[in-house]
């Protein structure tokens, strides 16, 4: 059986999974039968080709099983390996230079009501997981398989040119799936685990409320959903037609819902919940000292950061600037206010979870082709890592550039040390008391040379939806990669890409002019002056996926992240680190960089 083990992340902290607490085995029959949980307050959908966050997508690793998965690999990491599968094959490789995958799965496979699981199924889901009719955030993640392209090919007026494309996935029996992908792809492998590639059964999903109703919910995975009181708890039983159904340990898993860290703290030390995944932010030093072994803090793939709406005008009245001139303009100020937070001070004083201040969006941890840091090597300075001098040395010299260039396009007054004329803007955060501390400093940041910028705390599921709507100036945001590989952080910001909260190549500016791509010294004919979005950066993003040679491959995806910081529109402020308490109690349990959490065999100690 093939196995693919993710990269080790050089960080100075323990940046893989952490087995956590004592780990290892325990005598089951002195184990409770149940563990409680809080990730996060109630999921947006648990319809696994909907779901986009995080906390979601560990619920439905539960609840469905993919063509591959994420394993404990026993020494404190994690590996990759075949699950309705019955190995992870090697492609073919056409004379075209596609790639053909055929799968065998494996005997005995069945949904949780009891019928069987097939490869059609399979093809279901993943032609309707990717289709127009759904529209689901992450479509743009069936890119690498032949047919996507024709799928979302438009006309002049912007109608399907080939109304009956169909990804290059089949069935021919009932056990084998087969599937071909553009070129042969690097993370295949890893995208079969992720939740947008679980199958789901065309019936059960011809109802549109299935995924919200447990008498409706039917799943291929460990576990079934046993009930669901919405805004409260999830409860999830041990399902006995799974097909490994014997190796689960856990019988029920409760996934609480809140975002109240104080609630969650309060319920974890009385032993009520056995693993919280947020702690107030004021509590963090006391808790290291008076739980060294449950507070655990893990390296992640991700980034936190600040993101602006391309399309939200913060030019004075009067600037007088339109098209590409104003919008050079605005990319200016985005990102002279980006040198403006110090960064420091936000991972030391208020996250407190040994995260590291991020000087580009493509996460620490993330590697280049030559085995360094991605982030090591982006940018053009030789002086620093990535975009910005995130030291504290830097501070005064950020500040006073960002003053500079701020002066160019508003009025400053010399004698407050103050600009009187920007725009007031709000910022939009989720609920936490750590988004709103971190809100909280940089309205102060703000506030001292004279920018109004007033807060506007929603609830998640209304958060994520204003912000997908791009109904926002300036937001909080947060990304953790899909698979290890640095284009899970690139291609999300595609113009069709549902995850292009941003709006970049949306709106006002799908027709904006201001973007230029040059590949000729790479071999390519693409070179384009004051392009669209959709010209330039769309482009570089196919151009990445269709690379079958490593090292321009990833020269392509740092000039993806070139164009994309050049925008303004991400300010990086930290890269992530998982912060969660577990019980010492808990055994068996595993996590992932990817920030997936794993439940089904544990035991917790009666």
């Amino acid at each position: 059986m093939k196995k693919s083990r993710i990269v080790a992340l050089a960080l100075c902290l323990a940046m893989l999974v952490c087995l956590a607490a004592c780990g290892g085995n325990t005598d089951t029959s002195s184990s409770a039968s149940q563990i409680s949980v809080c990730l996060a307050s109630e999921p947006q959908t648990l319809d696994p080709a909907l779901n986009s966050a995080v906390d979601g997508g560990t619920v439905c690793a539960h609840l469905f099983s993919g063509i591959s998965r994420w394993a404990d690999d026993g020494q404190g990491g994690v590996e990759l390996v075949a699950d309705c599968a019955e190995e992870l094959v090697e492609p073919v490789i056409n004379a075209d230079g596609t790639a053909t995958y055929t799968y065998t799965l494996r005997d005995g496979l069945k949904w949780s009501d009891g019928q069987p699981v097939t490869a059609g199924d399979f093809v279901y889901s993943w032609q309707r997981a990717c289709s127009r009719e759904l529209a689901a955030d992450y479509g743009y993640m069936f890119e690498v398989i032949k047919g996507y392209a024709e799928i979302w090919e438009d006309d002049a007026s912007g109608n399907p040119v080939n109304p009956d494309a169909k990804l290059a996935v089949e069935a021919p029996d009932e056990k084998t799936l087969v599937v071909t992908l553009v070129n042969e792809v690097p993370y295949w492998n890893e995208l079969l685990a992720f939740p947008a590639y679980y199958p789901v059964r065309e019936d059960v999903v011809s109802n549109e409320q299935w995924a919200t109703d447990p008498s409706t919910y039917v799943g291929n995975g460990p576990y079934t959903m046993d009930s669901w009181e919405h805004n409260s708890v999830i409860t999830l039983k041990k399902n006995e037609n799974y097909i490994d159904a014997d190796k689960i340990t856990m019988d029920t898993i409760n996934f609480y819902l809140s975002d109240d860290s104080n609630n969650m703290l309060t319920n974890f030390k009385n032993g009520d919940w056995q693993l919280i995944d947020d702690v107030p932010t004021n509590e963090i030093a006391t808790l290291k000292n008076d739980y060294p072994d449950e507070f655990v803090v893990n390296g992640q793939l991700g980034t936190y950061y600040v993101c602006w709406n391309v399309n939200e005008d913060i030019l004075p009245a009067d600037s007088g600037l339109t098209g590409t001139e104003a919008e050079k303009a605005r990319e200016e100020i985005r990102n002279a206010i980006s040198l403006l937070f110090d960064r420091n001070h936000i991972v030391n004083d208020i996250a407190q979870g040994g995260q590291v201040p991020a000087s580009s969006f493509v996460s620490m941890g993330m590697t280049d082709a030559d085995g360094s840091q991605f982030y090591e090597n982006a940018g053009s300075s030789s002086d620093y890592n990535g975009y910005y001098d995130v030291s504290e040395d830097a501070l005064q010299s950020n500040f006073n550039t960002a003053v500079e260039t701020l002066k160019k396009y508003y009025t400053y007054d010399e004698a407050s040390g103050k600009f009187t004329n920007i725009p007031s803007f709000t910022y939009l955060y989720n609920t936490s008391e750590g988004h709103k501390a971190i809100a909280e400093y940089l309205q102060s940041a703000l506030a001292s040379i004279g920018i109004d910028m007033q807060l506007e705390n929603q609830e998640w599921n209304t958060f994520l939806e204003t912000r997908k709507a791009g109904a926002f100036t300036i937001a909080r945001n947060g990304w953790l990669a899909d698979y290890n590989d640095p284009i899970s952080f690139l291609d999300m910001w595609t113009t069709n890409s549902g995850n292009n909260d941003v709006q970049l190549g949306k709106g006002a500016n799908a027709e904006m002019k201001a973007y230029s791509l040059d590949l000729t010294d790479l071999g390519y004919e693409t070179k384009v002056t004051d392009g669209t979005w959709a010209e330039t950066y769309d482009v570089l993003i196919s151009d990445v996926k269709t690379c079958t040679d490593k090292t321009t491959r990833y020269e392509l995806m740092h000039r993806a992240e070139d164009l994309l910081m050049s925008t303004g529109t991400i300010c990086p402020l930290y890269y992530y680190t998982d912060l969660y308490m577990i019980s010492s109690s808990v055994h068996g349990f595993y996590s992932s960089p990817l920030g997936f959490k794993y439940f089904m065999y544990c035991t917790v100690d009666a």
